[in-house]
């Protein structure tokens, strides 16, 4: 498990208070949306992978996501290259 911290300028944090009643919980409610997208999009991807070369499925969340790094279906996206530009 990894724990991130941000630092607001006052400005940012007056502006963000006018929208949201609790700034850390937007922001962590942000993150668990964003990570179930990519949960998904990941299984999906490691699904298709698995049914495509007679693979078996991980079971669990965690154990599907792990699997889909070990055979290569998904990279950080600090590794992948950028698309090209035309």
């Amino acid at each position: 498990m990894s724990d991130y911290t941000i630092t607001l300028t006052s400005a940012e944090e007056k502006a963000l208070e006018t929208e949201m009643i609790d700034i850390n919980e937007w922001i962590k409610n942000a993150v668990s949306s964003r990570t179930e997208i990519a949960s998904a999009n990941i299984t999906a991807r490691l699904l298709d992978h698995c049914n495509t070369n007679d693979i078996t499925l991980a079971t669990g969340l965690a154990a599907q996501i792990d699997q889909a790094y070990e055979l290569s279906v998904v990279e950080k996206a600090s590794e992948s290259s950028p698309p090209a530009v035309d």
